[in-house]
């Protein structure tokens, strides 16, 4: 069963959340994939209401986004399992399973074709409708020094291309799974 609720109702709730981790989930064909993010905010844009992540492009889960535009952001509701982020923090999904390691539930969504968590119970449905490569050039030295110290290695700036991909995602449902 799931209790929907106005995902602006939520917000604060949901804001607090993302830097204690929570989870953005993909699916590309029978492929789900699950990542910890702590980056990461909800507001208004366009007249939508949306979600927006930060992926960086060598993570499995951009590759998912890019083929399926779609993605749930699933958030814990009081105590969870820590192995949770270990895993979808930790590991890749192009090497393990990361919801069958986890031991994480499905839940069908109710509008797009990526799955809910059982176990991280608050979800917001989202299709992403803006998607843009960061110009880390444009981010204040700073910023840059603490979250992308490899640009300011002259030997590493033209190989490493580990940046960011920001996703804006219309949040089309929102619910708790009970």
């Amino acid at each position: 069963m799931k209790e929907h609720f106005d995902v602006f109702e939520r917000s604060g709730d949901i804001v607090k959340a993302i830097p204690k981790c929570v989870f953005i989930t993909t699916r590309n064909g029978d492929k789900v994939n699950c990542m910890a993010i702590e980056w990461g905010t909800i507001g208004n844009l366009w007249a939508k209401p949306v979600f927006i992540a930060f992926v960086r492009n060598s993570r499995f889960t951009r590759e998912m986004l890019d083929a399926n535009p779609e993605f749930t952001i699933n958030i814990p509701d009081g105590p969870y399992d820590k192995k949770i982020v270990r895993i979808c923090g930790g590991k890749s999904g192009r090497d393990v399973d990361k919801v069958a390691e986890a031991g994480l539930t499905l839940e069908d969504p109710e509008k797009i074709s990526v799955p809910g968590i059982r176990e991280l119970p608050i979800t917001l449905e989202c299709k992403v409708i803006y998607r843009q490569e960061q110009d880390v050039s444009l981010i204040p030295d700073n910023i840059k020094a603490r979250f992308y110290p490899h640009k300011g290695i002259p030997s590493q700036h033209d190989s490493d291309d580990d940046d960011h991909v920001v996703y804006i995602g219309e949040i089309v449902d929102s619910y708790r799974i009970v």
